[in-house]
């Protein structure tokens, strides 16, 4: 056997569980997964006249709201790989007679459900949740619940072999589960690529553009950009009122810049998350108030919690040119659709993770996001 042949060998052979909430980036990665196993390799893991990696599966409710999940196809000796989407409150059941959207709590708890179905006999079980689950309750400041860390330990009770998630609130959380493998993974380069696709006449240049924090959390991810990108950075400090709590959050009572002249500036906001975009909106107001020029704002999860009207009245009064973010959460159609959103397709990312671990290979090119960008940026200069 020659070396080549031998570290193109699957580990085993793979099984993808897509749960409901992830069965349309789950169906896109099996597709791919198809495509890149069409090579000599392949023929030790896809059966002839096989199509897919699936193992089926089907998610049943009862009336009052209970539920299990029953595995239509064997797992037995199978590298497994469970997607679930957290955040798509889309998926919704029957309790009651009433139509109930599915929680955090709900899907989470059909990842356990599929644990327990089962039952120990796959050879090694990985988790991917882009959006890690309580990630939002990640430490403990007085006598509160510790929901993240608790979870995570309940999915390595339960045979969890491999945990992977994206841009995670606070990586730190992952001490929680020292024995096991905790992949935070980042959609950097997804998203430069999309934006450099998308903005053909997006000047990537330091005298003409910045990029900016929306808070101090967010200032690692920003720097990383900013010295991708070879652009300044700027940052705005939220000064939050302590003495009163709205929504289990301390309110913005103004947001302090810091950083160089924005006047004439194209600006890229980069944040984790958008949530209810008040930060967003706070932020371009007093970006534009300083003369800012087009603004651009990408984010990993675009949650939309209050809903996109008040990004539609922006994007009209050209306040916001674009906001960027993956299909790693439920997106609505309505989203979608809106001129002032590019969604970034990660789907080519997650099938090239799961390909290199089910043939037990490094992951660690795959992470490599500076030179690519790097490579992405000379092509656009050379063109």
């Amino acid at each position: 056997m020659d070396m080549k042949s031998s570290t193109n060998r699957p580990y085993c052979n793979l099984g993808i569980i897509a749960l409901e909430s992830s069965s349309e980036l789950g169906h896109k990665i099996n597709d791919l997964l198809i495509q890149k196993r069409s090579s000599s390799y392949n023929k030790d893991n896809l059966k002839e006249g096989e199509q897919s990696f699936f193992v089926n599966t089907r998610e049943i409710r009862f009336s009052n709201g209970e539920g299990k999940i029953v595995l239509e196809d064997t797992v037995r000796g199978k590298d497994v790989y469970i997607l679930c989407d957290v955040g798509n409150y889309s998926c919704t059941y029957k309790m009651f007679g009433y139509e109930n959207h599915k929680s955090p709590d709900d899907h989470f708890q059909d990842i356990k459900r599929v644990l327990s179905a089962i039952g120990g006999k796959a050879k090694r079980i990985t988790v991917i949740m882009p959006m890690l689950y309580a990630s939002r309750q990640h430490r403990r400041k007085g006598r509160e619940s510790l929901d993240c860390a608790i979870a995570l330990q309940e999915l390595e009770r339960l045979g969890v072999n491999d945990i992977i998630t994206f841009d995670v609130h606070d990586p730190n959380v992952q001490n929680a589960v020292p024995l096991i493998s905790f992949d935070n993974l980042y959609p950097t380069y997804e998203i430069v690529k999309t934006i450099l696709n998308e903005e053909s006449d997006l000047l990537i240049d330091n005298t003409k553009m910045l990029v900016i924090s929306p808070d101090t959390g967010a200032m690692d991810r920003a720097i990383y950009y900013s010295s991708v990108l070879g652009l300044d950075i700027g940052l705005f400090y939220k000064r939050r009122d302590h003495s009163t709590v709205v929504n289990g959050k301390n309110p913005i009572v103004q947001h302090e810049y810091i950083g160089r002249n924005i006047e004439g500036q194209d600006i890229l906001i980069v944040d984790d998350m958008i949530a209810s975009g008040e930060s967003v909106f706070d932020i371009v107001t007093e970006l534009k108030k300083r003369k800012a020029n087009k603004i651009f704002v990408s984010a990993t999860f675009a949650l939309f919690t209050e809903g996109i009207e008040k990004f539609n009245k922006f994007y009209e009064e050209g306040l916001i040119e674009r906001v960027y973010s993956t299909n790693l959460t439920y997106i609505p159609k309505e989203v979608k659709e809106a001129p002032w959103f590019r969604e970034v397709d990660m789907s080519d990312f997650i099938a090239n993770i799961i390909d290199y671990l089910n043939r037990d290979k490094s992951i660690s090119p795959l992470l490599d996001a500076t030179s690519g960008i790097k490579k992405l940026l000379n092509k656009r200069n050379m063109k």
